[in-house]
């Protein structure tokens, strides 16, 4: 990732996200309810969970959406049963593109996926067909003018993988998943507040797009994240 303009793309994501701030919580409320299910309604147990819920509490989410959404998933209120999908295909200028959802409904999801990447020039693929450029990671961005050297020794010392500088001069630290909530409370504890934290699928490379693909791609990612069963979309490019 190093090189990229990190900090412009989530600007970029966060300004989309504070526009459709419904979406947003709709999507935080599907995935406190399915990290309740899958891993237990004690976000003290639960690393997916409690990354859920403080990523609700940032977005100002009332507590009493979250703790519904946490007994729904626990099985103490009736409601609707969402399951995972991951979705992988290419988009313009060859970029690889992974989407992941939670569906109630598998036929209607693909459906739509499907025809959003037809629409915007990409290819919807076969499972597998791009998973293998991506790697499975925790992920905190610092915002620039953050000292690198600080966030590598609080960072490493907690359990951390990796710790680069972007020319954009963010600093970017990933760890391994299981290890994200170490990592997370050292960080804090140290008085370094991570602009982006969370648990992601990181391209292992990015790559430049052939001059003119760039803004085909963004339309192909953003229909994508209009999709209301869409959670996360990923992609290989350096969108700059």
């Amino acid at each position: 990732m190093a090189g990229h303009s990190r900090w412009a793309n989530v600007k970029h994501k966060k300004a989309a996200a504070d526009a459709k701030k419904g979406k947003v919580f709709t999507r935080l409320i599907k995935e406190i309810t399915v990290a309740a299910r899958l891993g237990g309604g004690d976000p003290n147990a639960n690393p997916r969970l409690r990354l859920a819920i403080d990523k609700a509490r940032d977005a100002n989410m009332a507590k009493d959406s979250v703790q519904n959404a946490v007994k729904r998933g626990s099985g103490q209120l009736d409601g609707v049963s969402y399951e995972e999908a991951r979705y992988e295909g290419y988009g313009p200028g060859g970029a690889a593109v992974m989407v992941d959802c939670l569906t109630d409904n598998r036929t209607r999801t693909v459906a739509e996926v499907r025809h959003a990447f037809t629409k915007n020039g990409g290819n919807l693929g076969s499972d597998g067909s791009v998973a293998y450029l991506f790697k499975h990671v925790g992920q905190f961005l610092f915002a620039p003018g953050t000292s690198e050297d600080k966030v590598m020794e609080v960072g490493l010392d907690a359990g951390a993988d990796d710790v680069v500088k972007n020319d954009d001069g963010s600093v970017e630290l990933t760890c391994a998943p299981p290890d994200f909530p170490a990592v997370q409370a050292a960080l804090e504890k140290a008085g370094l507040k991570a602009e982006i934290a969370e648990i992601t699928m990181k391209p292992t490379a990015e790559a430049a797009l052939p001059a003119g693909e760039g803004g085909r791609l963004r339309s192909l990612l953003d229909a994508l994240e209009e999709l209301d069963d869409v959670q996360n979309v990923y992609t290989t490019a350096a969108l700059d």
